[in-house]
Order: C-alpha cells, then sequence, then structure tokens
C-alpha cells in the first residue's frame, strides 16, 4: 500500500546542538547536552504533534551525528524519507553559549551542498504546503538556487510555498540578506516575518508597512513578540494577542507558531483560529528550553 503523500514538505538544514546543562558559560560547563536544531525540521514536527502528515527533506552526513538526527526526527512522526546521507560530508553543529549567544560549525556541511538536483525527488507538486526558511539560500549559491527552483516547482504546481524570512545576522549580513529576503518573500504565497526582524531589513515600522512593502504573498502574518501577530490576506486584516507567558528562552518559537499556524491553514480553520493555534504552540515552546516540546536527541535515541 502506498504511502500517503505529506500535506506539508519542510526542506533545510538540520544540525546538532550542543547546550550546557545550566546556564553556564561554555568555557566554564563540564556537563553538556545535545539535541537538535533546525527551524523547518521544527515545524514538521510541531505540525505532526498536532495531526497533520509531515516529510522534512535535507541532506546529513554519513556519520553518527546525522544517523542520530534522522533518528529523532524520525521519532517525532516526521516523513524521512526524502532525506540523504553524504558519504563526503559532515553533520553541522553548533553550540549554545548561554547569554553570549551560538557559535555555528556548518561550513561545508551536507546541508550547504544540497543543490536543484538534490530534490528531484522530491513531490513537492504533490504536497498542499511547501515550507521553506531564509536560512537556506544563506548556506551557499547551491542552496540559493535550490530554493529558486522549490519556488520555481511549487509556483507551478497546486501546492503553496510558505517562506518564514528568519534572517540570521550570522550568516548574513542585513545589507546583503534585505533584497533576497524580500524578493523571496513576494515570491511565496504565505509569509512569516518578525515586526523587529523587517525593521532591521527593511527599515519598516508597523505590520502595515511591512504588508505595503510584502505585497505579493496570498497571506502574510507578521509577528510582533509578545504583543501578538496579524495576519493580512485579501480579506484584510486580523490581529490576535500573543498568550503572556513566562519566557524561559525564546529560541524555536517562532517556528513554533509557523507551524501551529500552518497546521490550522491545512485543518480549514478561519484566520483568527489559525493565529491563535500559533500562539498556542509557541506558549508551549516559551516555556521550555527544548525547540519541540517533549522530544530532543537524547529521547529519541534510547
Amino acid at each position: 500500500m502506498d504511502t500517503p503523500a505529506p500535506a506539508l514538505i519542510a526542506l533545510g538544514e538540520t544540525m546538532v546542538l550542543v547546550t550546557p546543562r545550566d546556564a553556564t558559560p561554555l568555557a566554564d560547563a563540564e556537563d553538556v547536552r545535545l539535541s537538535i536544531g533546525g527551524a523547518e525540521s521544527n515545524v514538521a514536527a510541531h505540525a505532526a504533534a498536532l495531526g497533520q502528515r509531515t516529510a522534512w527533506v535535507s541532506a546529513l552526513g554519513d556519520d553518527v551525528l546525522g544517523h542520530r538526527v534522522h533518528r529523532a526526527i524520525t521519532g517525532q512522526g516526521v516523513d524521512t524519507r526524502w532525506v540523504r546521507f553524504d558519504p563526503n560530508a559532515p553533520t553541522g553543529v553548533y553550540f549554545k553559549d548561554p547569554g553570549r549567544g551560538v557559535l555555528y560549525y556548518r561550513a561545508g556541511s551536507a546541508a550547504s551542498r544540497m543543490t536543484a538536483e538534490s530534490i528531484a525527488d522530491v513531490p513537492l507538486e504533490q504536497t498542499t504546503i511547501v515550507h521553506v526558511s531564509g536560512i537556506t539560500p544563506a548556506l551557499s549559491a547551491g542552496c540559493a538556487a535550490m530554493i529558486d527552483a522549490v519556488i520555481a516547482r511549487v509556483a507551478a504546481s497546486d501546492a503553496a510555498l510558505s517562506f518564514d524570512v528568519n534572517h540570521r545576522a550570522a550568516l548574513w549580513p542585513a545589507s546583503e540578506a534585505a533584497p533576497v529576503l524580500l524578493d523571496l518573500a513576494n515570491r511565496s504565497d504565505i509569509v512569516f516575518v518578525g515586526l523587529d526582524e523587517a525593521e532591521t531589513l527593511w527599515g519598516t515600522k508597523t505590520a502595515e508597512d511591512v504588508r505595503a512593502l510584502v505585497s505579493a504573498p496570498a497571506r502574510l502574518v507578521v509577528k510582533d513578540g509578545d504583543v501578538g501577530a496579524t495576519e493580512f490576506s485579501a480579506d484584510g486584516a486580523v490581529f490576535v494577542p500573543a498568550i503572556k507567558t513566562e519566557v524561559v528562552e525564546a529560541v524555536g518559537a517562532g517556528d513554533a507558531f509557523a507551524a501551529g499556524y500552518l497546521a490550522g491553514l491545512l485543518a480549514g480553520d478561519a484566520p483568527a483560529e489559525r493565529l491563535q493555534g500559533g500562539h498556542r504552540r509557541a506558549h508551549l515552546v516559551l516555556q521550555s528550553t527544548d525547540d519541540v516540546v517533549g522530544v530532543d536527541v537524547t529521547d529519541a535515541a534510547e
């Protein structure tokens, strides 16, 4: 019996994350834990937890860390059949240094070597939503060309392209990223962007300013931190306030929000309901140190 096509396919790099078990700086930490970090796989895992059929597409090193990542994401209920293992490149790794940001070791990783040919056999045209982010085109020229190919393939199909702007200053400065990310956003059907992120990239001040600039997508979602989120569409603007939350860690909340929103869209929810679904999922993650609540690499490996 054929496996049903996933309703959502997310494409992008996932790395192993090494982080101190408490708030100790890396320079002094003795105990660390392994987990995983990847915006697109986070979205796939959250949407799977909400009952949607999802898949994650990427490349991993054919090494112990790559197989560990693959096992963990598969264990989250995500279809990983289109993930390939590269024997000639490593799995990316990054370190969280509490209070000091993160350190990336992803240059030359298996995922950064992906090209349009890498995803030729992925049935993007047969899904409902294809989700990508602005992280991927910053990894390499090949990855940027791959995203262009994804957009072209989705545009020629009945699928919708979901794009999370997700600017990472450690990968490319705003001056370089801004025009590229704006172009990608305006070639997408569904766009997620933080209000502060949009101001850094494009100098916009309000959600309405962002909509004036990112005018092409059928649905634009502008997130304003703990204030709330606004969806813009042909039917107008809908705002839903955020859920009051005692924040433990903010990392991963944007991915959780996108997943909750997209799961609601797939379920046929009204705009306010899917925005609320995004807030609910983000609320869970904000209260945890895990990007996907309740599952990490260590748990999945045991």
